[in-house]
This record gives structure tokens, C-alpha cells and sequence, in this order.
């Protein structure tokens, strides 16, 4: 593997109560034999923590790595509750997922495995899928659950906001074809690669999960169908629908609720280590 890269810009936001640091870097993927750049915000004190958990933040289609900071204050949270975010580019439409059939589409692979290696090599973080989380908006929702279901050995809790988390409906959408065929001729592609056909995959508690979708979503039904799949299999988790649509107005708001989710989460996962030890 060639050495992996870091390009840093770091921006302090210095006010009353807020001195997060944004940081961009590069992070070279073998897999795809590229660099992908990267949104890192570190929270106040980072500094001087002897290590910190982790919220890995998926971006929706058409959007990049700094999608989530620019068009929401997430960064605030990350002051708020003490953890880092990780914000990876997912290209355009990626969908998270490494393609069986496009060779050069392996962000399943980068995300999983080789930035989660990068970033808990290069920073002070908590090494352990009970210290790292990861969530997304749209096609980051769908990647995030995927991701997180897929790999349950690296992330201990999950969430998804509007999250396209059911991708056979939308057939022509999203350039999903792109990467996995189209439904006509490789249907067996679009049940295996679509989140609500993996909850056989989870056991009561394997993982934490929170879902939330708008009312008014074009994703509402299909949100609505997983939570009831999970349900029937007994698999726990937070479900929130609010009124909104698939906009950034919903977004930055629901973020707040995953956030605090996770801080709490993180929070028990320390408390019964400290019984433990």
C-alpha cells in the first residue's frame, strides 16, 4: 500500500463556548487506488483527551465530504458531547457499496476498513466498535446501516436520517444500476445490496440503532416497512418520525437527536467497562 497521504487545513472557530477544529485531509485508498479526501472535526480539548470516541457522518447523493458542515452546524456537537466526527468523501453516488460488476467503486472497503485503520492510527481515538459510530442523510443513511450491519465487529451503533433504506422501489433512481445492474437483468443484486433484506443478519443488541425519517419523505414508507421488519424480529431500536421533508431543514435538526443517541451510548459502553475493570 502506498504510504497514505494527509493534507491538513485546520480552521478554529473561536467564540463564547465553541473551539472545534475542521481539519481536511487525504486518505489514500489501495482498494480503489486513489485518494479520498475527508472532513475530520475534533472537539474542544482534543488536545488534552487521552483518547475519544468517534461519529462517522455519511453524505447524501450528489454531495461530498463536506457536505454535513457546510449546510449544518454539526460541528457543534461534536464540542457538545466530546467525540470526533469522521466525514469521508462517498462520491457522487457510490451508495457505500463495493460493486460486484464496477471494479473501481469499493467504498464499502475504503469506509470500513481503511478509514477507520487511518483514523484510529493518526488520531487519539477509542479503538473499539464500542467507541465508534456511524450514520448518514439519503444514500449515507442506506450506507451507514449497511455498513454498520455488514461490519458489526468494527461499529457498535448505527443510525439513519431519511435514509433510502429500502432500494428496490426506485429502480431507475440514483444511478444505483450503475454499480450493482439494473433490477431486469440482475435482480439478485438489488435484494442483497438493499439494508431491509439484512436484519436476519442482527441479534437482539448487536447493534444500536436509530432511525428517523419526515412524514412528508418520499423515503417515509420504506423507513416505516424496516422498522416494522425489525420489530417483528425483535432486533431493538429508536424510531422517530417528525413532520419534514428530505431537506437539510430536517436534517440538521434530527442530527441533534442521533448525536445525543450516540453520546449516551458511549457513555454506557464506558460505565460497564469501568465495572469490568
Amino acid at each position: 500500500m502506498k504510504q497514505l497521504s494527509i493534507i491538513i487545513a485546520a480552521i478554529m472557530f473561536c467564540g463564547s463556548s465553541w473551539a472545534f477544529t475542521r481539519e481536511t485531509i487525504s486518505v489514500h485508498s489501495a482498494s480503489m487506488n486513489k485518494d479520498i479526501p475527508v472532513t475530520v472535526i475534533l472537539p474542544d480539548g482534543y488536545q488534552n483527551m487521552t483518547s475519544v470516541a468517534t461519529v462517522y457522518l455519511l453524505h447524501g447523493h450528489g454531495d461530498g465530504h463536506s457536505g454535513w458542515v457546510d449546510k449544518s452546524d454539526v460541528e457543534l456537537l461534536a464540542d457538545q458531547y466530546g467525540v470526533m466526527l469522521v466525514m469521508p468523501d462517498g462520491a457522487v453516488n457510490s451508495w457505500y457499496w463495493d460493486s460486484p460488476i464496477e471494479p473501481t467503486n469499493r467504498y464499502e472497503t475504503f469506509v470500513a476498513k481503511e478509514l477507520v485503520s487511518h483514523i484510529d492510527s493518526h488520531y487519539k481515538t477509542i479503538a473499539n466498535r464500542n467507541a465508534r459510530a456511524i450514520t448518514g442523510l439519503s444514500m449515507g443513511g442506506h450506507g451507514a446501516l449497511y455498513l454498520a450491519i455488514r461490519h458489526q465487529d468494527i461499529f457498535g451503533a448505527a443510525g439513519s436520517t431519511s435514509g433510502g433504506v429500502d432500494i428496490r422501489p426506485f429502480p431507475k433512481n440514483w444511478g444505483m444500476s450503475k454499480w450493482i445492474g439494473t433490477i431486469e437483468e440482475q435482480p439478485e443484486n438489488w435484494e442483497k445490496y438493499t439494508v431491509t433484506n439484512m436484519v436476519d443478519q442482527l441479534k437482539p443488541n448487536s447493534l444500536k440503532l436509530i432511525i428517523d425519517c419526515g412524514s412528508e419523505d418520499f423515503f417515509y414508507e420504506v423507513n416505516c416497512a424496516f422498522h416494522e421488519k425489525l420489530a417483528k424480529a425483535g432486533i431493538p431500536h429508536d424510531f422517530y418520525v417528525r413532520p419534514g421533508v428530505h431537506n437539510w431543514a430536517y436534517w440538521s435538526n434530527s442530527i441533534q437527536y442521533q448525536m445525543l443517541f450516540f453520546a449516551n451510548h458511549f457513555k454506557a459502553m464506558a460505565a460497564q467497562q469501568n465495572k469490568t475493570e
